[in-house]
């Protein structure tokens, strides 16, 4: 597998630090979860989508760039990784919607999309961390 060399560097993370940023996710989503606001559910399920991704790629051994296109590169990563395509696709999509929020003229996040995203992240978040410790 190839890390393009402007988004990626090596690094050598400790199994710590991987393992923290996957607590990171957890954490965020916990929030999503939790909180009724379905903007909040969707903020926060995007955010430990990035940080599963980020806890993907550290587990290989690569430290992110953080420079325009890199969250892209970041899900095309954790689809190659984990062999799942639905990540690098429902993934750009929560992408494009949070872009949208940013700069376009905001978005509507319905229940049902909320609670889709909130499955999608949860399914990815338990398979990231079955393969950073080896189970898959």
């Amino acid at each position: 597998m190839t890390f393009e060399q402007g988004y990626f560097r090596k690094f050598k993370f400790t199994k710590t630090q991987v393992e923290q940023y996957l607590r990171n996710a957890r954490r965020d989503l916990k929030i999503a979860q939790e909180d009724p606001h379905l903007e909040v559910q969707f903020t926060y399920s995007y955010q430990a989508l990035i940080k599963t991704a980020i806890a993907l790629v550290a587990k290989e051994g690569y430290k992110v760039h953080s420079i325009p296109g890199h969250h892209v590169k970041l899900l095309t990563k954790a689809s190659e990784l984990l062999k799942d395509p639905d990540i690098l696709a429902v993934g750009d999509a929560m992408r494009t919607k949070r872009n949208e929020d940013f700069y376009g003229e905001g978005i509507l996040i319905t229940e049902k999309e909320a609670a889709d995203y909130l499955k999608f992240v949860q399914r990815l978040l338990d398979k990231a961390e079955s393969f950073v410790q080896g189970k898959i």
